[in-house]
């Protein structure tokens, strides 16, 4: 008898766990495949991506080199070009003086004419 009870106890136990049935974890699992999918697209779109960059980065080092090289002579061409610039600035400088020194020449010249005027004037 006791054997029966313990029997029948078991079986109520089991029976109120109940069981998963297909529908239930139809329902559980569709989700996540789903979600599973989209992550699988999501990795196939990056995975071409980063090829296409392997490839860019392949043909980016000849443009890096050929950038690195213009770079440099366009440095060199602006160092030209500030000397000229600087020499040119030197030249306007020295022209700007000398034009400076004839000016004052010309006032002194012109003072000294406007005296020896006013002394034919009063002769």
């Amino acid at each position: 008898m006791r054997k029966a009870r313990l029997c029948v106890i078991g079986l109520l136990l089991l029976s109120s766990f109940g069981c998963a049935t297909e529908e239930y974890v139809r329902q559980q699992v569709d989700p996540l495949a789903d979600r599973i999918g989209k992550l699988e697209s999501k990795v196939t779109g990056i995975e071409s991506r980063l090829t296409a960059l392997e490839q860019k980065g392949a043909t980016g080092s000849a443009e890096l080199e050929a950038a690195k090289k213009e770079t440099a002579e366009a440095k060199n061409l602006a160092e030209q070009a500030a000397k000229t610039a600087q020499n040119a600035a030197d030249k306007a400088n020295e022209a700007a003086n000398k034009a400076e020194e004839a000016a004052n020449k010309a006032e002194q010249a012109a003072q000294k004419a406007v005296k020896a005027f006013e002394l034919e004037q009063k002769k």
